[in-house]
């Protein structure tokens, strides 16, 4: 009989060792496994919310800086007309320079440059008149409606020093093309 109870306690003894090999192996370990993936789950949602948070954040700034650049680019079609105007600029160019008192005018466009989207036209100026008249000029230039980018002055004075300055200007309008033009009312045409 008592060879029967040790064989019944060893019996014992390896169930409960196969138990307990079960549980370790095909109980805790997947539960380790789930809660590591759990665990890196929480901390990709948590930085997830915290780039949401942040970025709810910028909104408002992102908010602003879209509403200057609409208002920037409200008057696009006034600014940059679609035809070239180019005559009409230049008179109204002359009569600027008429009503500020600017002597010597000469006014010279220069070769256009052409894109898809938007065409160019240099235009250098020249003429003679007191400080204030010639900064007064520029005052109004820049108040133009039409774009009109000042990219180059030289301001020289008269070498008798009698208050008289010569202005040498080179300036830029823009218009667009009638390509653009055409494009706008054949994408408007297809709509309808």
């Amino acid at each position: 009989m008592t060879f029967f109870r040790k064989k019944q306690q060893v019996l014992i003894c390896v169930v409960a060792v196969i138990l307990v090999a079960d549980f370790i192996l095909f109980g805790c370990l997947p539960l380790f496994k789930t809660m590591k993936a759990i665990k890196q789950t929480k901390s990709a949602l948590v930085l997830a919310i915290d780039k949401g948070t942040e970025g709810g954040r910028q909104l408002p700034v992102l908010s602003d800086r879209l509403q200057k650049l609409q208002q920037a680019t409200s008057n696009f079609e006034v600014n940059v007309p679609a035809q070239r105007d180019l005559g009409v600029f230049l008179q109204q160019l002359a009569d600027l320079m008429t009503e500020h008192n600017l002597r010597g005018q000469v006014v010279a466009p220069q070769n256009e440059m052409k894109d898809d989207d938007l065409s160019c036209i240099p235009i250098n100026i020249q003429c003679k008149g007191r400080l204030p008249q010639i900064f007064e000029f520029y005052k109004r230039l820049q108040a133009w409606e039409r774009l009109v980018r000042v990219e180059q002055v030289k301001l020289i004075n008269d070498s008798s020093f009698n208050g008289e300055i010569s202005m040498e200007t080179r300036v830029v309008i823009y218009y667009r093309p009638e390509v653009e033009m055409e494009k706008g009312i054949l994408d408007k045409s297809k709509k309808i």
